[in-house]
């Protein structure tokens, strides 16, 4: 059960490839009956590092957490508000909780639970279409702020058994986000027009969750996309045998 103990995509920080662990590194047993409580401690403990990067196993810190861009549809028709955010930065990942842990069995996928208190996510802005009844074609900044955040961690490894030790693959990973309180807002758009701006922004308030479940499909692939990708920048350098002791 032990090699599929790579439960969120943040335990791949707690490597090394010398003998001596860093200070990063809480190691656990295999043989402890508190395995899952001592890797939420291993995860807790990574936190501040995750805030700021990792050198030695080439980790870049994680605050902001930049993505590339999601369009979306707000509303319908050949004139409808469509929505290009651009550039985007995610603040808060760092932040977590791992609530609960479910280790793979019988080849299984691995399950997690992990709390956000808040994530807060700026980026470009870029609008065109018509909004409510509003000419609402743009360019801006927009911010987010989501408190509240659980992500539902699902996947599955594979082990590459090597000289040097064994090593893990993170070969699919999927997540579900519910957000529990949403705040939306643009500045510097419409050339500083007010009007447009206010109406913009009272749409956004009066339908942040809307705005939110359109985005939420793109939003978590690119995240599971992005995670498993540093989750396999990590692993090919450290083995299993580093972190966890028998």
């Amino acid at each position: 059960m032990w090699r599929f103990i790579s439960v969120t995509i943040f335990i791949l920080a707690a490597f090394a490839q010398t003998s001596e662990n860093p200070p990063y590194i809480k190691q656990c047993s295999r043989a402890d009956p508190q395995l899952l409580d001592c890797l939420k401690d291993a995860l807790h403990h990574l936190r501040p590092y995750l805030a700021t990067g990792i050198p030695d196993i080439e980790m870049p810190s994680v605050e902001p957490f930049v993505m590339d861009n999601l369009a979306l549809q707000l509303t319908g028709g050949p004139q409808g508000y469509r929505v290009n955010l651009k550039n985007m930065e995610v603040f808060g990942a760092s932040n977590f909780t791992v609530k609960a842990i479910k280790l793979s069995e019988n080849n299984k996928p691995f399950e997690a639970r992990i709390a956000l208190p808040k994530l807060v996510i700026k980026a470009k802005y870029f609008s065109s279409g018509v909004l409510i009844i509003i000419p609402a074609s743009g360019a801006g900044d927009f911010a987010g702020a989501f408190d509240g955040v659980v992500a539902d961690v699902r996947g599955t490894v594979s082990t590459d058994p090597r000289p040097e030790g064994t090593f893990m693959r993170v070969e699919t990973l999927g997540l579900e986000l519910t957000i529990k309180k949403v705040r939306l807002a643009v500045s510097k758009v419409f050339q500083n027009n007010r009007i447009l701006t206010e109406a913009t922004n009272l749409f956004l308030r009066e339908n942040g969750h809307e705005v939110v479940k359109a985005m939420q499909p793109q939003l978590q692939k690119k995240l599971s996309v992005e995670f498993m990708r540093i989750a396999n920048q990590l692993l090919k350098h450290v083995p299993i045998e580093q972190f966890l002791r028998d």
